[in-house]
């Protein structure tokens, strides 16, 4: 695993997870509200096992989710990045965030460069995103990055009962959006 990777925004440091993150994670799968989407509450016992799905992620496959800190304060404020299970339906760049860091901009501050270092990095054609309908949030920032309703999509069990949206977009349709111009 490369622990040195790091992108800087102006206020976020999205780097590679990290033990102190924990607590943050705690937190935001502890909430029943900022954990609504992204699998639901649960104790803190649990959330150590799932928290440990990133840097495994990172160590087997190369990528995972960063951990999106505070340039200054190194407060952990969430998760954003790539990440593709077994049998997940696509190239995923993904995000949760605790409660505390919600409407602030974090999300879409993280989202474009994790975006581009998931394109120039990994090989990808494409990107997705697996949005519940009724997550309204998730949904705007989806538009905010330029991707598009692909209609219904399915994840693998035990999440398969779970409704999502596949949002997403391509390689050039992305890439078009940052130059400013339209994409075929």
């Amino acid at each position: 695993m490369t622990s040195d990777i790091q992108i800087e925004t102006e206020r976020l440091i999205l780097r590679l997870p990290r033990r102190e993150d924990f607590d943050g994670y705690a937190e935001l799968f502890g909430d029943e509200e900022a954990a609504r989407f992204v699998g639901g509450a649960m104790v803190r016992a649990a959330a150590w096992r799932k928290f440990l799905q990133q840097p495994g992620a990172w160590l087997v496959q190369g990528f995972g989710m960063f951990s999106v800190t505070d340039k200054q304060t190194g407060e952990w404020y969430g998760q954003l990045g790539p990440w593709l299970p077994e049998g997940w339906p696509g190239n995923e760049v993904g995000w949760a965030f605790r409660r505390a860091a919600w409407g602030k901009g974090y999300a879409t501050e993280a989202a474009a460069p994790a975006i581009d270092w998931a394109f120039a990095n990994l090989g990808w054609n494409n990107i997705i995103h697996c949005i519940d309908p009724a997550n309204t949030a998730s949904l705007a920032l989806a538009r905010r990055v330029g991707s598009t309703n692909q209609g219904p999509g399915k994840l693998p069990p035990p999440l398969d009962e779970h409704p999502i949206e596949i949002w997403g977009q391509s390689r050039e349709q992305w890439f078009a959006r940052q130059r400013g111009v339209q994409a075929r």
